[in-house]
């Protein structure tokens, strides 16, 4: 097993190993969000988003980025410790931290095979501007059907005596 931190990136690191995913003809699969506080629903999410393709790589929104998507109480789990956890899963091929809110310069600059999200969205329903750039890319797109029964807003919820997650 790799050591996560071997797998946690920066931008110039990231195009280095997408060069040599490509060089051997492999295909990469990308997914992006914020993956605060880990649960089962990203886990299997992400095992199956790695079935797409040869390396999966996760962009992970910053934590000033977090902050600006989600409200001031977010995020709950600093980047580097969402990043660490996201490196400890075996179907984490790369994690990289991004500080914008839409990850527009890591496609161009890596320009995944197949850009992943779950099923809760559709083409229709992601964000156009980036549906547009990756269409552009020749990036396809796939879906995976979404885990229902778990979210962070929940486990919140729960954590604060407020529900079920």
């Amino acid at each position: 097993m790799r050591a996560p931190e071997s797998k946690i990136m920066d931008l110039a690191a990231a195009r280095v190993w997408r060069e040599s995913l490509r060089a051997a003809g492999r295909r990469l699969a990308m997914t992006n969000g914020c993956f605060d506080l880990l649960h089962r629903g990203h886990a299997e999410y992400l095992a199956r988003a790695r079935e797409q393709a040869d390396a999966l790589l996760v962009a992970i929104n910053s934590d000033a980025s977090v902050r600006a998507i989600k409200g001031p109480t977010r995020p709950v789990v600093a980047e580097q410790d969402r990043a660490f956890m996201l490196a400890c899963l075996e179907s984490v091929d790369a994690v990289l931290v991004f500080g914008e809110q839409k990850p527009l310069g890591l496609f161009e600059a890596l320009v995944p095979d197949l850009y992943v999200k779950g099923g809760d969205y559709t083409v229709e329903t992601i964000v156009q501007e980036e549906r547009h750039l990756l269409e552009r890319l020749g990036t396809r797109f796939a879906f995976i059907p979404f885990v229902g029964g778990f979210s962070t807003t929940g486990t919140i919820a729960k954590v604060r005596g407020g529900g079920d997650a």
